[in-house]
Order: structure tokens, then sequence, then C-alpha cells
């Protein structure tokens, strides 16, 4: 006899954690290519300066691409629950007003540092954003999911 009688079900595991977590994947391997292109065209164009200011941009590229994805995954947690829908929402705006929070902050505190090289870093910054998008884009497209998963008809088992 188990001392577990009742055992908690399993919370569904939606249908977009594996695209989520591609995402992450392919965005960290993104991220050390531009990392290392980065910092060579950094210190060809800005020498030690030009490194730095390249591993800063793509390093804020990272974290937010990181917390966008992290936040869904996170509020996934919730899902076969009453309150998954609010809990969704607001983690995942509170992962949004984060990053602005963070990228304001951050904007103010690099300004003027005499050991960044603000082209360098905003170029970095900028690859690592669109090449996030291209990563979503891509990870997306090759998930090959339907349009509405995740649903039960009228009439079919649902096998939780």
């Amino acid at each position: 006899m188990t001392d577990n009688q009742n055992p908690k079900p399993a919370r569904p595991v939606p249908s977009s954690e594996p695209v989520l977590r591609n995402v992450l994947k392919w965005g960290g391997i993104l991220a050390i290519g531009i990392a290392v292109v980065g910092a060579i065209v950094g210190y060809i164009f800005a020498g030690w300066i030009g490194v730095t200011s390249a591993l800063i941009g793509t390093a804020m590229a990272v974290v937010f691409l990181g917390i966008t994805a992290a936040s869904i995954l996170l509020a996934n947690r919730f899902s076969g629950s009453d309150i998954f829908v609010g809990a969704f929402f607001g983690i995942v705006l509170g992962g949004w007003l984060l990053k602005f929070v963070l990228f304001i902050i951050l904007a103010f505190a690099l300004k003027g540092q005499p050991w960044i090289n603000p082209t360098v870093m905003f170029l970095s910054l900028i690859a690592g954003v669109l090449g996030s998008l291209v990563v979503d884009v891509l990870v997306v497209f090759r998930s090959r999911m339907p349009y509405a998963s995740d649903v039960t008809l009228p009439g079919e088992n649902h096998k939780a």
C-alpha cells in the first residue's frame, strides 16, 4: 500500500513550452555568435572599449530575450488552474514592465561612461534584438503547431 492514495494530477503541459525552450536554446547560440563577432569588430574599430561595449550590448539583448521567454514559461506553470488567465497575463505583463524599467536604468547608467563605445554597444544590441526576432520566427515556423492547440472539443475525451 502506498502513502499517496490520491496522487495530484499532472499539470497539462502547454504546447508552447517546447517552442519557448527552443527559442531560449537558439537565442543563446545566437548570442554567443553575436558576442564573438561584435567583440572582434569592436576591437578592430575601438580597441578593448569596443570589446566591452559589444559584450554589454549582447548581454542586454540576451537578458531581454530571456525575460520574455522565461516569463511565459513561468506563467505556463499555472495552466489548468482557475487563475491561469489572470496569472499568465500578469506575469507576462510584469516581465515586459521589468524589461522596460531595466532598459531605462541601463540607458541612464551607461550613458556617457568612458569605458563604453555607444556605437558598438548600440549595434550589438540591435543585432541581438533583430537576431532574436529571426530566432523567434524560425523556431515558431518550424514548430509545426496547429492554429488551435491545447483545445478539447465537446465530446472528445481529454487525457490528462
